[in-house]
């Protein structure tokens, strides 16, 4: 079996995607042919107006044991950029899952080390079981972290905290990262997945305009000032006024009904 990106829309899910990391007897671990897949994917994904929210996941009750170590002691046989390419194109499904205008679940049971991490920490938001563990232990095989990891981390944690994940290399618990707000939700073993397609069909329920238009703000707020973002928010919420799912959102309001989003 090789590795792959398997997507999948349950039958009792009409509004969520589901992609599902499988690499059966290495833990899920990564692949550029993933990377491709899941570009395409979300490429998809955006144009799909039946689709309001994605879950990233891992089969077998594990999300993702990161890169293959194997392959990389194969690619040092190779030029360099062979390696390099294969970072790029990491990259770019990393920031495909950022500029999603659908909201990404990552459901974490088992544990997400490397690369794997980064993808967890690429969606919108995680949920994990509770007794799940996320490592970064690049250093500990003499690598730097790639898919984005030292970003996410510098951006999300204390400094000093992020230096400890990335320099020492030791699993954090899921339980410690919920704590301190990285982790959003926590389940039992096994049902991560389950629990983050819930909460994907209840966030499919929510104006696609809205979350698009929020996302859009959560992720320019910390690359501009404040004066710019309140012009952006401005904009924003004048141009969601005056769409069609305002009118359907305010006036279901005030009817006391629930909003019917199409």
């Amino acid at each position: 079996m090789s590795a792959e990106l398997l997507t999948s829309r349950p039958t009792e899910s009409e509004s969520t995607l589901i992609l599902t990391l499988s690499n059966p007897g290495a833990r899920n671990a990564l692949h550029p042919d993933m990377y491709a897949a899941g570009i395409e994917a979300l490429d998809s994904a955006e144009s799909d107006p039946s689709i309001r929210a994605i879950v990233l996941t891992g089969a077998d009750n594990f999300f993702c044991a990161g890169g293959n170590l194997n392959r990389l002691l194969e690619n040092r046989a190779k030029d360099p950029s062979v390696q390099a390419e294969s970072i790029d194109l990491l990259g770019e499904w990393i920031s495909a899952l950022r500029l999603s205008s659908k909201p990404v679940i990552a459901a974490v049971d088992g544990a997400a080390a490397g690369a794997g991490f980064s993808l967890a920490l690429a969606c919108d938001l995680i949920v994990a079981a509770d007794n799940a563990k996320f490592v970064m232990s690049y250093a500990r095989v003499g690598l730097t972290p790639d898919g984005g990891g030292s970003w996410f981390l510098a951006q999300a944690l204390p400094r000093q905290l992020a230096t400890e994940v990335l320099i020492e290399g030791k699993p954090i618990a899921a339980t410690r990262l919920n704590e301190l707000g990285v982790v959003n939700k926590l389940a039992k073993p096994g049902a991560a997945r389950d629990t983050a397609v819930a909460w994907a069909d209840e966030l499919g329920k929510i104006s696609p305009n809205s979350v698009s238009r929020i996302k859009g703000l959560i992720g320019a707020a910390g690359m501009q000032p404040l004066a710019e973002h309140l012009v952006a928010e401005r904009d924003s919420f004048v141009a969601s006024l005056h769409h069609r799912e305002g009118l359907e959102g305010i006036s279901a309001f005030l009817e006391k009904r629930a909003p019917v989003y199409k």
